[in-house]
This record gives C-alpha cells, structure tokens and sequence, in this order.
C-alpha cells in the first residue's frame, strides 16, 4: 500500500513527559477547572482534527499532505507547540489517513466517493447511498463565468487580488488559497494558488453553517420546520426538559444555550472544550449535542458552537426524510443544483449525521453561487429558493453576540464590536457574511451588489493576518469604477 509519512515519532519517554509538559503550561488557567478525564481526551482530539483535514484535503481536494500539514498546524495558535511529536500517515491505496501524537492519541479517517471523510472511531458506519443530479437541467441561476479565469480588466481590481495573495515580510503567513469576485451576478476577477483552480473543493470550515442555515430556510419555506417553535428533538421531549424551550431560531443564533463551550477558537487550548470531543471523538455528533443539559436559558445569552449546527443537520435530516441520503437528495435538488454548485462535497460522521458545522467543500465559484443567492434575496433564475424576508432575517443582529452575527450568518448590521469594528477598516455598513476559521468568507454586500470569496490557510490571531479587511477595501474602492469593474474576460 502506497503512502507517505512526515514528523517520524519517537518513543522515548522523556518526550511523553516534554509533550506533557507543553500541554499542561500552555493551558494551565483552563486545565485548573478541568476534570483527568476531559484532560485526556486532548491527544486524541488535537489528532482527529488533523486526521479529518489531511484525509478531506489529500483524497477530495487533491492537495499535498506535507503542504496541508505544513498550512494547518502553523495556522492554530499553540498547535507548533505538539507538531514535532505528531506522526501521520496518509494511505493512498485505501484512502485513509492516521495521525498519532507520542501514542497518547490515535486518530483514522477514511474517504467515501461522494461522501469525503469520516473518522473511524471503531465501531459500524453508516451506509450512504450517495443520490444523482443532474446539476446542468436543474441550474436555474445564470452562470457567472465562462470556463476560464477570469482575469481583470480594471488595474485597482487587480491590483487588490495582487496584494491579498502577497505574503507579508514577516511571519504569519496568509496562505491564500482563492478569490473570486463577483459583481452584478458576474465574475469579475479571480485568482488561485498554485494547485487550486475553478473546479478545486476547498473545505470551507464554518462558512458550512452559513449553508446549513440555507437548507434550513428552504425547510421553513416547505411548511417542514418552523423558527419560532420548539425545535423537534426526541431526547427533550419529556416532561420537565428545559431543552424543550429551544427553538429553531436558538439554534441559527447560537443561542440554545447548551453547556458545550465555545468553537470560536481553533487553537490548542480549544481542545478542553466538550463541543470538540463531539466532533472529534464521538461517532454520533448530534446524539452527544443532544444529550447535553443546559447552562443558560434558551434565548438569554449568545454561545457560538458547533453542536448548534450539529443539531440543525439532524433536524434537517429528519424533515428530508430521515436518513443521511435524504438530506444529501434534498441539499443537492433545493439548493446545489438550481444555483449550478458542481463540486460540493458534504461529509458526514460514522451515523450518519451531516458535519454541518464545518465540513463542507465547494469550488471558490461554488461558493460565489451560494453567495450570489442571498445578493438576490433568495431568488435564482426566478425561482424563490429561499423564504421571503429569508435573508434579511440573516442578516438581522443577534443579542449580545459581540463577534456581529445573524442567523447562520455574520453581520455588520447593529451595534456590536465586531460590526464597528469590520466598518471602522472599510466594510459596507449592510455586509454580511459567511465565515470559517483560518481565513474562509463569503462576502455579501448589496449596495455594491458584490460577492467577495477568499479562501485560504491563515492564522486566527491578530487582525488583517489574513489580509481580509484590506481585500474588502480594495475591491469596495474598485467597484467604483463600474466600466472598467465589468470588462472581465
């Protein structure tokens, strides 16, 4: 069997006791409150996030596993502390990837054709029928480009792409990936990295929640899920369950409440948190968010996790039909194929559970079409996929929430830091956006009727290190020159 191998594990145990070490002092305010067991799940969980993106990027991307490795741990604050110990192993023959950390965590993802990753966790798995579309007779959106990069005609425009992709003097690096630019429905410029094209699936981290909010919407639509009523979930139903007040809504706004931590960090000390042993150990995720009691009052306080989102997958799955091949059938046929999105992949886990929070990939043009259906208020081709009044609830403010965010969406609407914040370096006042960690966006701003796609491998630490605030200045700047803006090939 075919394979390659990087950052060879030693045995010794005074490594065990360095590795040790590192984990404990690098988190030593968290670990205070932290039961041994929680403490030890966090091998297996540093692990089983690298094990996922090298399988999904390797096998669905047709990345290079050194350079994925490389881009990742360099882009998570802390995690260059452990990398010298991890071991991984990517097998080209059967497909899987392992990635070991001094033996004290083992992590097995497997790839599935249509399916992408799953991480094997030793127990059964799942049996997806994977459904066909026909994608081109379903396309109601008008395409966007032609099948070449489109180069700008407009200096400022390329200019801008020139300097997003430029990577600082100095350490961190952007690592970016792909822009696509879209204005009046049309692509306007784009650019990739070597290795990356138009049709190239790039994982989009949590700017997956953003989709999984848009299947809910088409749901709403349907009659099949309702916002404002409690959310349907088998396991709060009985008498006396608090969880029973969590509503659809709570969910969208990350404001259910659930007492699984935070998942705004992907970052070393991130690992104490219970919402990444769901992801990243459990083998039913919306089972595990499920069972989870409450830590506030539903509605009363804002929380982004992903188990929010977790558990929105499995609603929907439920309202599609009930098995994982509904709701693929269902996201391809309501939403992928009428805006003409051909190279989606959605994974799910060893159950069955689509990872809505964040394991979806699509082409930079794939996500530039989901984009373009909020700029058009839901509506493709004529055709309404997404409720009336959809979108502008999207992008409606959350309370409390400090970041600026929607429902399934991040805003710079309403008065948080995180809106003054993006406005005070350039963006509209009505952007909204999707958003995943180390560097992802979908872009929306309907007064310039732009779509701004970037997508890369950057840090999560200091502002402008994925030089995003720059890009969404310059193309503003250069959308005011509309003659020139439009003369893409």
């Amino acid at each position: 069997m075919a394979g390659t191998r990087s950052c060879v594990m030693p045995e010794a145990n005074v490594f065990r006791r360095n590795l040790l070490f590192i984990l404990a002092t690098t988190t030593a305010l968290g670990a205070l409150a932290l039961s041994a067991a929680r403490a030890r799940d966090v091998p297996k969980i540093a692990t089983g996030f690298v094990a996922n993106i090298l399988c999904s990027e390797t096998f669905v991307s047709g990345q290079q596993p050194d350079r994925i490795f490389r881009e990742t741990t360099a882009a998570m604050p802390g995690v260059n502390l452990i990398t010298w110990a991890m071991d991984y192993r990517v097998d080209r023959a059967w497909k899987e990837t392992t990635v070991t950390l001094l033996g004290l965590g083992r992590s097995h993802a497997v790839h599935r054709e249509g399916l992408g990753c799953y991480l094997d966790h030793g127990g059964a798995v799942a049996e997806i029928a994977v459904p066909s579309i026909d994608v081109k007779s379903s396309q109601v959106l008008p395409d966007i480009a032609g099948p070449s990069v489109v180069t700008s005609a407009n200096p400022q425009l390329a200019a801008a792409l020139d300097r997003a992709f430029a990577e600082p003097e100095q350490p961190p690096k952007r690592a970016t990936k792909a822009i696509v630019v879209l204005k009046d429905g049309r692509v306007v410029a784009e650019r990739y990295a070597e290795g990356y094209g138009i049709d190239t699936p790039i994982l989009g981290f949590s700017a997956t929640k953003s989709v999984i909010s848009a299947l809910t919407g088409i749901l709403v639509r349907k009659g099949a899920l309702t916002l404002d009523q409690p959310a349907p979930i088998g396991a709060w139903q009985r008498a006396g369950d608090p969880r029973r007040a969590i509503t659809v809504d709570h969910l969208l706004r990350h404001t259910a409440g659930l007492a699984l931590g935070s998942s705004l960090q992907a970052s070393l000390s991130s690992v104490f948190e219970p919402v990444n042993r769901m992801k990243f150990m459990e083998s039913d995720m919306a089972a595990y968010a499920e069972s989870i009691e409450l830590e506030t009052p539903p509605g009363s306080q804002w929380n982004y996790n992903d188990g929010n989102t977790v558990i929105l997958s499995h609603l929907i799955r439920e309202a599609a039909g009930g098995k994982a091949a509904d709701l693929l059938r269902f996201a391809r046929a309501e939403l992928f194929a009428p805006l003409g999105m051909r190279n989606v992949t959605i994974e799910f886990d060893a159950a069955g559970n689509a990872e809505g929070s964040s394991q979806m990939l699509g082409s930079a043009r794939d996500w530039a079409r989901f984009g373009q259906l909020y700029l058009n208020d839901g509506v493709a081709g004529g055709k309404r996929i997404l409720p009336e009044g959809w979108v502008k609830y999207s992008a409606s403010p959350t309370s409390n929430a400090w970041v600026g965010m929607g429902a399934g969406f991040w805003t710079d609407l309403g008065d948080s830091f995180g809106a003054h914040y993006r406005t005070g370096h350039g963006w509209p006042r009505d952007a909204f956006f999707a958003k995943g960690t180390m560097g992802q966006y979908v872009i929306i701003i309907p007064s310039e009727k732009l779509v701004i796609v970037r997508l890369g491998r950057s840090p999560n630490g200091p502002p402008e290190a994925d030089g995003v605030f720059g890009l969404v200045a310059d193309v503003v700047a250069a959308a005011g020159d509309r003659a020139k803006l439009a003369g893409g090939n």
